[in-house]
């Protein structure tokens, strides 16, 4: 059973950093597209940023040079470093795992073509 774990949320003041952790369990997250969602309030969610299985990564335009994503394939990990955070990036994140491709091939910001979600860690940015 695949099961996601959202952990390194809080608060913290503009232009500090946070670093998010999924860690993820039943399976091999390195075979799979990972990403971040995040949704701000009174936002729809978005799509943060993926890596895929061969380690290309994509990011939204709003995060691209602030955050990075990696995988630590030892602790079978997702990260989610987050450096010069700004109030519009508060928001619950989650991890997602997509195990069929589909994020890769018809859009890696669709949560639809994510099968598998944490339940969220909460980030403050004051």
């Amino acid at each position: 059973q695949v099961q996601l774990v959202e952990s390194g949320g809080g608060s913290v003041q503009a232009g500090g950093s946070l670093r998010l952790v999924c860690a993820a369990s039943g399976y091999s997250l390195s075979r799979y597209s990972m990403a971040w969602f995040r949704q701000g309030p009174g936002k729809e969610r978005e799509g943060v940023a993926v890596i895929f299985s061969d380690s290309i990564t994509n990011y939204a335009d709003s995060v691209k040079g602030r955050f990075t994503i990696s995988i630590d394939n030892a602790k079978n990990t997702l990260y989610l470093q987050m450096n010069r955070l700004k109030p519009e990036d508060t928001a619950m994140y989650y991890c997602a795992a997509d195990p069929m491709g589909r994020s890769r091939a018809f859009g890696w910001s669709v949560g639809g073509y994510y099968n598998y979600w944490g339940l969220g860690t909460q980030v403050t940015v004051s």
